[in-house]
């Protein structure tokens, strides 16, 4: 599911939105009526959809976007007029009046976008900090010491155990290591 929040002035505009989206299958985790609301509560997710309007009580659009972290993406909603002003922020728009096919067909697209980042970061190889590399190299070593192995085996040994017990490498390099000198 993504994650979506609501931020508009009026809490009765931001209430309807929400019914409209879960009418159609959206999972609204907040609705807002400032800026500051929503940015609480986005520190809670790791990412989603930030619909709001043009100018709330406490900051304008564009400073929300400014503090929104990487991950989340706005869908702005405004007057034609204003929208006008808005092209070219890397912020989707919408213009009012709203129309429901166009809010669901643009949510969609924002979603699939937010989904596809999310399945390449799974895809992506974590990074390791030193003292994780180190103690992987400390087992691969151990290993090709008294197991006679190449580094290539070590590692892949430490691979499969790590694959094979449903552990990160890196704990499954402290078990190597505690198995064999203890």
């Amino acid at each position: 599911m993504i994650n979506i929040i609501v931020v508009l002035p009026k809490p009765e505009d931001a209430k309807g939105i929400r019914g409209l989206l879960r009418k159609n299958g959206f999972q609204v985790n907040a609705v807002c009526t400032t800026g500051s609301q929503a940015l609480g509560k986005i520190d809670e997710l790791n990412d989603g959809i930030v619909i709001c309007g043009y100018r709330l009580p406490d900051m304008m659009y564009c400073e929300l976007h400014d503090c929104l972290p990487k991950g989340f993406e706005m869908l702005l909603i405004a007057s034609r007029r204003v929208l006008q002003d808005c092209l070219g922020d890397g912020i989707m728009c919408l213009a009012l009046p709203l129309k429901v096919y166009d809010l669901i067909n643009t949510l969609d697209m924002m979603s699939q976008a937010v989904e596809r980042r999310r399945r390449r970061a799974r895809r992506k190889p974590r990074e390791r900090n030193p003292e994780e590399e180190a103690l992987i190299r400390e087992a691969k070593e151990l290993l090709m010491n008294r197991n006679h192995m190449s580094e290539e085996e070590a590692y892949r040994y430490i691979q499969k155990c790590s694959m094979d017990s449903g552990t990160n490498m890196v704990e499954t390099s402290q078990m190597v290591l505690a198995m064999m000198r203890g």
